[in-house]
């Protein structure tokens, strides 16, 4: 089977409901993703509105905060039966701490729905903030996993890995989220058994993920690619395609983030 997986940072669920319906409903059944990790949902738990996805064939794994952060994970009917919540948050997190990762299981495959903390300035305490809680996924990985499993972390980096992976690498040099310890760290956690899925399926191409507000940025394409599926190498050998969906970034009232969608043959 083929088991398509989708990242979207849809920056807050209740003003993005529209798009994220139509986008799904743009879709043909072959074409919508099996699973769907958004971030950035910005709800409670009671706030999401499951019931519009389930309309749409999707259960949905919560785990919301208001105002901030938040996720969810969406998983087709079809496969529901072969859905396990594995974790909510880093292990050593506090019970209030901000919610930034939810790992289900289905169809064999763990997926890690990640939102990495933005950082806001470069030596900002944000920032140290957000080297530590990417040192401290890559200790997650180490204790719970193993890079021979089918295992893939997807989600919001804030980090674009690679010169190519910016618009104007010149510009962005040694700042907040093209920084040589950002990219550094991302590299560690690559290190323990990860592959960037699209750019080893696409390795020319430049295409972005995640265009600003303003200065027009989108229609001048001055954007970044910082939404990633990263893949162990058992997944990675069956990975078909990695593409970017633009079409929702056009819409009305977009996010500034657009879909991200792995296909992966999974037998």
């Amino acid at each position: 089977m083929t088991l398509k997986i989708a990242t979207w940072n849809v920056n807050s669920i209740a003003a993005r409901l529209p798009i994220a319906t139509q986008w799904l409903e743009s879709l043909t059944p072959e074409t919508r993703p099996d699973v769907i990790g958004m971030q950035e949902i910005k709800c409670v738990d009671e706030k999401f509105p499951a019931s519009e996805f389930e309309k749409l064939g999707y259960k949905s794994v919560i785990f919301g905060q208001p105002t901030y952060n938040g996720l969810a994970t969406l998983v087709r009917d079809e496969l529901a039966g072969s859905l396990e919540v594995l974790q909510k948050n880093l292990p050593d997190d506090q019970e209030d701490a901000q919610r930034r990762l939810l790992a289900v299981k289905v169809a064999g495959v763990t997926v890690i729905n990640v939102y990495v903390p933005n950082g806001q300035s470069v030596g900002s305490a944000k920032y140290d903030y957000k080297l530590d809680w990417l040192a401290r996924l890559r200790q997650y990985l180490d204790n719970m996993f193993v890079p021979t499993e089918k295992l893939t972390i997807i989600g919001d980096f804030n980090v674009a890995p690679e010169p190519i992976d910016v618009y104007d690498p010149k510009v962005w040099e040694g700042k907040i989220l093209f920084s040589e310890p950002e990219r550094q760290a991302i590299n560690v956690l690559q290190s323990w058994g990860l592959n960037d899925s699209y750019r080893k399926l696409n390795p020319a191409l430049q295409e972005f993920s995640w265009w600003d507000y303003r200065a027009a940025g989108f229609r001048r394409n001055l954007g970044l690619r910082i939404d990633l599926i990263m893949a162990t190498d058992p997944l990675l050998a069956t990975c078909q395609a990695v593409t970017i969906d633009k079409e929702p970034r056009t819409w009305e009232r977009p996010s500034d983030h657009t879909p991200v969608i792995a296909a992966f043959d999974i037998g």
